[in-house]
């Protein structure tokens, strides 16, 4: 039978779509939860099984080569970080010798805003939003602290007029003179927004001030083009949509423009990398990206990030990008039919438009939210809960399929119908 004869609500029209997905090839390339339907990509990513073949393969050349690794392994751990760089530099956008595998996002952070912050006469301020994760702002804190100055008085935080989501052009019109740096999130965290980086670059370029963005949420899940865009520097972790596992390493971006700037925080895998082991006091900054690096990569976690790479690059960015919008859109649709009217009222937190969302799902309700995300838990469904009453669902392109979506909603559903959340206590876990 052909989807246009389906119901669309019902279960026989997801499985008719998962039979059509060009992408459902590599569902069985992850390691997938036993007995439960995984909906936290957007924390972490479940585990690719080539990210397995790349950890065990550099256990085995730490195992066998020992110190002689570092020149003699597959990929050379000492030139790791930088053939990670390349791998990536498609799927944002940029140029192999502007992206480099280091560090962690707030390391990351610290380390470029150090490098464009520049206080001087009345530019002093640094633009940023409510919304973004607090590790951005604190960090933003930080960086103002290090100049003598005062972050209530210098970190400017562009207000949300609803809670959940920015307007681009009450940012631009915050973008005045006193401003020195703009730095925002791709995607809010809370309620997956996507903001236009491209149209916020163009502005604040046009008022003279250089701006980074946090792409945690969107790379591996989004198209970039960071270059095209002329953006400045960018930050993002390896563990959520692009699967590298927990705590794996961050990556930057510097616009190549910017490659004779340097930092104060430095370190010697930042140093011209042929000179590297002259061991030489007098510091020579590498001129590429690699200059923002401070220590040597952690090499078997950067395993994890290789092999998810592969799989990225092998689906196609495009390809991805295209079934997300249309998980995110049939999990919003779902739930306008089934859990919009009372008793279920649940709405949407996130954008409706695709070219304003991310890769999550905002599910908002007033009371019981986080019973209700414990409930589903229960039932082998994984979200995840950001106070004070949003459950995000990420459904993730390679992985999950749009019967799942069908099953998440049923389930809500249900819980709502037999009041089952009611068993759980509105206490909160450490982990949510």
């Amino acid at each position: 039978m052909i989807l246009s004869e389906l119901d669309k609500f019902s279960e026989n029209y997801a499985i008719s779509m998962d039979r059509q997905d060009p992408l459902k090839i590599y569902r069985n390339q992850f390691s997938l939860t036993e007995n439960s339907i995984y909906m936290d990509g957007n924390s972490l990513g479940l585990m690719p099984k080539k990210s397995e073949t790349s950890i065990q393969r550099i256990l085995n050349e730490w195992k066998t080569l020992g110190i002689n690794g570092w020149l003699e392994g597959k990929i050379p751990w000492f030139f790791f970080a930088e053939e990670m760089g390349k791998k990536i530099a498609p799927i944002v956008g940029a140029k192999p010798s502007e992206v480099i595998m280091t560090g962690t996002t707030t390391v990351n952070i610290h380390t470029l805003v150090d490098t464009f912050y520049q206080p001087k006469g009345k530019r002093t301020k640094i633009l940023a939003d409510e919304l973004n994760f607090p590790t951005d702002i604190y960090a933003l804190m930080g960086q103002i602290r290090m100049h003598g100055l005062d972050p209530a008085e210098e970190l400017i935080l562009i207000p949300s007029e609803n809670g959940l989501t920015l307007t681009e052009e009450r940012i631009i019109e915050r973008m005045q003179e006193d401003v020195a740096l703009v730095f925002l999130p791709s995607v809010l965290y809370c309620s997956g927004q996507l903001l236009d980086i491209h149209h916020l670059t163009q502005a604040a370029h046009k008022d003279g001030i250089c701006v980074g963005f946090d792409c945690a949420h969107s790379v591996g899940a989004i198209p970039h083009k960071l270059h095209e865009w002329d953006v400045d520097f960018a930050v993002w972790c390896g563990y959520k949509y692009l699967n590298g596992g927990p705590g794996a390493p961050g990556f930057l971006y510097v616009n190549e423009k910017h490659f004779h700037r340097t930092t104060n925080l430095l370190g010697w895998f930042g140093y011209v990398k042929e000179k590297q082991f002259d061991m030489a006091l007098d510091y020579e900054k590498a001129y590429n990206a690699g200059g923002w690096q401070i220590s040597s990569p952690g090499i078997i976690a950067s395993g994890g990030v290789e092999g998810a790479l592969e799989v990225t690059l092998d689906a196609g960015i495009a390809q991805i990008r295209q079934k997300s919008l249309n998980l995110t859109q049939y999990l919003i649709e779902l739930t306008d039919h089934y859990l919009k009217n009372p008793p279920y009222n649940i709405r949407i937190g996130t954008p409706r438009e695709s070219y304003r969302r991310g890769g999550h799902i905002a599910l908002l309700r007033d009371d019981n939210a986080y019973q209700i995300c414990k409930a589903m838990k229960k039932h082998g469904i994984i979200p995840d809960f950001r106070p004070p009453n949003i459950i995000r669902i990420a459904p993730i392109a390679l992985y999950n399929s749009y019967d799942e979506i069908w099953q998440v909603v049923q389930n809500i559903k249900k819980i709502i119908d037999t009041e089952e959340f009611l068993e759980f206590s509105e206490e909160r876990s450490l982990i949510s």
